[in-house]
Parts: structure tokens; sequence; C-alpha cells
């Protein structure tokens, strides 16, 4: 299922969906960014629920990088073979990539669904990034994710990951769970989980 786009200035985006084989590739990505804010999610007053988010600044700007205790890696007691790696090209260079979790039993975050699919990790390296290039794996992971019979998208993110609160919500996810303190490694981090119907 390879796709490609042009984007901006002639330069063409190869997508492709690749196995867990590649992780070690996608792993060379950085994922870090700057945090300078942080969203504050707000109940909304509605009959239906739901969530508002305000942005505040942080007192200290710094740099968040989830690989700071090492990249990524599978863990060894789930069978992940299922699991794919969307992957993004510019030129045969590796510019970004986006992990697709499905069907793996004994995964609270899928909730034991087969007809559920995870962004379990997305990033687009540093001088690609707001090209688009994250819409074009966002794009694809759907339309893998919904090939296999999936039907939702779940997806985390923390509140001082403002840049991924407002592609999420542009993408049309909605913001459905808030959980304070949910990371012991970084205190005062706040979990938000969003879905996308597909």
């Amino acid at each position: 299922m390879a796709q490609c786009f042009l984007l901006g200035g002639s330069q063409l985006v190869k997508y492709e969906i690749e196995t867990t084989a590649a992780l070690e590739e996608h792993a060379r990505l950085s994922i870090a960014f700057n945090v300078a804010s942080k969203m504050v999610a707000e109940p909304l007053n509605s009959p239906v629920g739901g969530w508002s988010l305000r942005e505040v600044s942080v007192a200290s700007p710094y740099v968040k990088d989830y690989d700071e205790g090492g990249p990524p890696t599978l863990r060894p007691y789930w069978d992940t073979s299922q699991w794919r790696i969307v992957s993004a090209f510019v030129a045969d260079g590796r510019v970004g990539g986006a992990m697709v979790a499905c069907r793996t039993a004994g995964s609270d975050f899928l909730e034991g669904r087969e007809d559920i699919a995870a962004i379990w990790d997305i990033r687009v390296a540093p001088e690609w990034r707001g090209k688009g290039i994250g819409t074009g794996l966002f794009d694809t992971v759907v339309r893998y994710a919904k090939s296999i019979g999936c039907v939702e998208l779940k997806i985390e993110t923390q509140d001082v990951n403002v840049g991924a609160c407002r592609f999420y919500a542009k993408q049309g996810c909605k913001l459905t769970d808030v959980i304070p303190e949910a990371y012991p490694d970084w205190p005062g981090e706040t979990e938000l989980i969003w879905r996308l119907t597909i």
C-alpha cells in the first residue's frame, strides 16, 4: 500500500506500510520538541460532555524527548506481529513515521478490541515538520486501519505536547479522556486520549 503525494516545491513524498522490522530506522528520527506552553483541559458544560483546551505558558521552557530513556522498543510479552509502521520517504530518505498498534492481546490501551487501532509513536524529522508530512502519515494510518477492519483510531499524548494536541484536533479527533498525574516518570503531566471514528 504505497502512496505518493506532492509537497509544495514539487517534492514527492512516498508513504509505505512496513513491518516492525523497520523500527530501528524509524527510531533514528528525532521525536524531541520544545515545550514553552501546555494545554489545560476543562470539561465542557454540555449534555454530551467533552473537553476544551486552553493553552498556558510554562514557567521554564525546556526540550521534551520521549527517547531520553532509549529508543522505542516492542514489549516482548505482547504479540506485535500485526503492528505496522507507516513511513514517509523523500528521495529515498526517511523523513517521518507512525507506528500503528492493533490486535494485541494484553494491551489495555486497545481495550481488548479487534476493531481499534492506535498510533503508538509518530515522529517527523525536525527539518520536515510543518510541511504536511504528519498529515500524510495520519491519513495513511487511517486508510490502513480501515483496510484491516478497524472502526476507531485511538491516540495518547500529553498536555505538554501542544503541537500534537493541535494536530489531532485539526485531523478531527475528539479528546475523550483526561488523566492527571498519569506518569510516575513525568510528574505534573496529564495524559490526553484522542479518538477518531473511521
